[in-house]
């Protein structure tokens, strides 16, 4: 292979594998959306819980009725996740003083990405996708620390 055609693979390849990278930017991004998803309960602010969310949102956790041993998954959607940021919290009462809030980006792609928030009594698993520049989260698995709780 003479060193124009190699020079061209090169270029061409690099061009490739670097428009998939990870942008500070958008690593950023990523890290704004669960904190607005997290600190918007903290608050109340529905308007912050809104902007980070894809409107088809569904989030989800394994549920038990106390007296019955099968356990189901529950659902919450956007809409209900913008109507609880805006009444979850409002005595102040729901959290520390200094709320956990540890937001670690597991898997960061061009358009997806995942994500791992640590709050105080619970995880929250996070899928976001990049849709007109914007990250937002589009699917939430999330469970309490003490599973007893999930009833």
């Amino acid at each position: 292979m003479n060193k124009t055609v190699a020079s061209i693979l090169v270029l061409l390849l690099g061009g490739v594998f670097t428009s998939y990278a990870q942008t500070k930017a958008d690593s950023l991004a990523i890290r704004q959306a669960a904190l607005d998803y997290i600190e918007s309960q903290h608050k109340p602010d529905s308007a912050q819980m809104a902007r980070c969310l894809h409107p088809r949102l569904v989030k989800r956790t394994f549920w038990k009725y106390p007296r019955q041993s099968k356990e189901y998954l529950r659902e919450s959607h956007a809409d209900e996740m913008v109507l609880l940021a805006a009444s979850y919290n409002v005595k102040g009462d729901k959290f520390l003083a200094t709320p956990r809030k540890e937001v670690v980006l597991l898997d960061v792609s061009s358009n997806t990405a995942s994500v791992k928030l640590y709050a105080d009594d619970w995880i929250d698993y996070m899928h976001l996708a990049k849709l007109n520049n914007e990250w937002k989260i589009v699917n939430v698995l999330w469970q309490f620390n003490d599973v007893k709780r999930h009833q």
